[in-house]
Parts: C-alpha cells; structure tokens; sequence
C-alpha cells in the first residue's frame, strides 16, 4: 500500500518523516509546496506531491493511488473535512494527529460513510489523544461501572508552531466537558485542583482536550473532565480572559494572535525533547464511590507522537484490514496499546 505524509515540511511532519525512515517505510511526501518538501525528499530518496487542500480537483489528483494518509497539517478545524472527503472519495484510510474536539465530531459524523468505503477513519492517533484514551480505557476495563472520569498530563518542552495555532483557536470556544453523555460549553479555566507527582501537588486546570469527546466514544463514561498542568497564574489570566468573550474568536483578533505564534513559536529543540516528558493522570468512580486511579509516564509529546501514529499506520498497512468506519486509538489497537511504545510505563 502506498501512503502519505501530508503536512511533511511541518514541525510534527519532519520527525515523523525521520522516523518513518528509520524504520524501513517510504512514505509519499505531500504538502502545499514542492520547495519546501523537496530539499526533506531528496534527504531520503522519496516521492513527492503538492497539492492545496483548498483546490479539489488537485488533492483528488494527488491521493491516486494512495491507501492511507497520515494528515499532520493543521489546524485540523480547517484541513480535516476537505482531506478527509477526499480520503473517503478515494478510498483511503484516514489518519491525523488532533487533539480538536470539533475534528473530532465531524470524523465520528463520517463513521457510516467511511463504512461503507472500507476504511479506517482515526483522528487524535499522536499525544491527542493516545495515551490518555488507552488510560481512559484501562480504568473502565478495571471499574466497568465507572460513570464519572478525570483524565490530566503535564507536559514539558512546549509547544509546535501548530499547537499553538489551535490553542489560540480555542480561546473563542471557551472549556468543554462532558456532563451526563452532552458535550457542554463552560468557562475557560473552568475548574482547577491538583494532581501528586513525585510526593509534590501539581495545579492543573480544565482544558477542552479531545478526550471530552473521545474518551464516551471508548467508554461509555458519560461525565469527563480535562485537565492541563500549568502555573496558577495561567489560570488566574485565562480567567480574566471570559470578559472578551466572543471577541477572542473574531478573525481580525485570530489572525492577530497566529501572526505572533509564527513570529515566537518555533517547537522544542532535539534537545528539549529528550530531556523532558510528560505524566498523565486518570481517575475513574463510580455511582456507589468506587475509585480507580492510574499514573503513567511518557516522552515528550512530540516523540510520543511520532511513535503512536506510526504504529497505527504499520497497523493499517500490514493488514489484515479492519472494518471501515471511525475509531479512537483504544478501539483500534486495544487498551494497553500505549505501553507497547518506546518509554511509556505505569507509575
């Protein structure tokens, strides 16, 4: 099966070209522009197609052939649809790596149509959402009444260019949770508490990450809460933030925000990346007061991120093929699955 990277001159994309490398795969190298992948291609010896997401009739032309896409431009709130009706007009499996509760919805909204094409629909294959959907898994296989979850990391090392991006997106959505099976709106910064690692407490906030939708979708738990490790005073500003409102989410206001991403942002270093990790926490209860909890230690996001998808994709191109449809990580490669990667453990 022939596959791609789309986004491959990106922050995420390169490593995930070097990896796949290294790894004896050669993946089709895709993008807007052909300057920027050609000087990464010719490094390795690999094809080559650019393409616009915006010009249907070439991104049609430039899925030919191809059996699977591992879709890593972003922000996803405005690549995921037209790549993926591409990927179900051409019959290709589809793979990305968001954490955008939004991307989410609309894959999942896609489940029959992307049965019926026999393919394998899976956003959030990277740190959005991997680790903590196989957590979230873990904990509802040991406490199968579970009606209540907390999932949280800490990360360290700081954000690509394009998680930035998003993060400034979601400024103008505010929180989510999920309260009795319903995606539901709440405040930035919504809930705070705390967390212990290594016998200190660590404040965390609540955070709209993709597992307020995903993690229903692998259990069935229909109350879920997210949090974010970060200094107090982040909170305390995001906070003040609500008094703008919808004003966060005005194009002007957005275009504003992103144009200082790009000028500040850059994504972390080799060397950051090897020298920090992240923790993610989960807890599950149940209606009579039954309490699961998990702690688990993995690398940078980035690294795990590279590693979690391109294992899906050996999953895929190895075959036998799944059933076509939407999965979340769990649902395809099972529970423990994220223990199977390189420096993941159990606390």
């Amino acid at each position: 099966m022939d596959w791609m990277i789309y986004g491959a001159n990106g922050y995420t994309g390169r490593m995930m070209v070097e990896e796949a490398v290294k790894r004896g795969l050669r993946p089709v190298l895709a993008g807007r522009s052909a300057a920027s992948l050609e000087p990464l291609a010719k490094k390795h010896g690999l094809p080559v197609r650019a393409f616009a997401l915006d010009n249907e009739q070439a991104l049609r032309c430039g899925l030919n052939g191809i059996g699977l896409v591992m879709h890593c431009a972003g922000p996803f709130s405005a690549t995921c649809a037209p790549m993926l009706e591409a990927c179900l007009d051409a019959g290709a499996h589809y793979l990305d790596i968001t954490g955008e509760i939004d991307v989410f919805a609309h894959c999942h909204a896609q489940d029959a149509r992307a049965r019926d094409r026999g393919i394998v629909v899976l956003p959030g294959s990277g740190f959005d959402v991997v680790p903590t959907d196989c957590l979230a898994a873990q904990l509802k296989r040991e406490l199968p009444t579970a009606d209540s979850l907390v999932l949280a990391f800490e990360a360290g090392g700081g954000p690509s260019p394009g998680t930035a991006k998003t993060s400034v997106e979601g400024l103008g959505k505010g929180g989510r949770a999920r309260i009795n099976g319903e995606m539901t709106r709440v405040p930035l910064a919504w809930k705070t508490r705390t967390f212990e690692r290594d016998g200190e407490q660590r404040f965390a906030m609540t955070i709209p990450w993709g597992d307020v939708y995903t993690a229903y979708v692998s259990t069935g738990i229909g109350n879920v809460e997210v949090y974010m490790g970060v200094p107090p005073d982040t909170a305390k500003k995001l906070r003040r933030l609500r008094l703008l409102g919808p004003l966060l989410g005005l194009g002007p206001v957005q275009s504003l925000l992103k144009k200082q991403v790009e000028k500040r942002v850059r994504g972390p270093s080799d060397a950051t990346r090897g020298k920090t990790g992240c923790v993610v926490w989960g807890e599950a209860r149940d209606a009579a007061g039954n309490e699961v909890k998990r702690r688990m230690r993995t690398p940078n996001g980035y690294e795990i991120t590279v590693t979690a998808a391109l294992g899906i994709v050996a999953r895929l191109l190895a075959g036998p093929a799944p059933k076509g449809g939407y999965y979340t990580p769990s649902a395809l490669m099972g529970a423990d699955y994220v223990l199977s990667l390189p420096g993941v453990a159990l606390d």
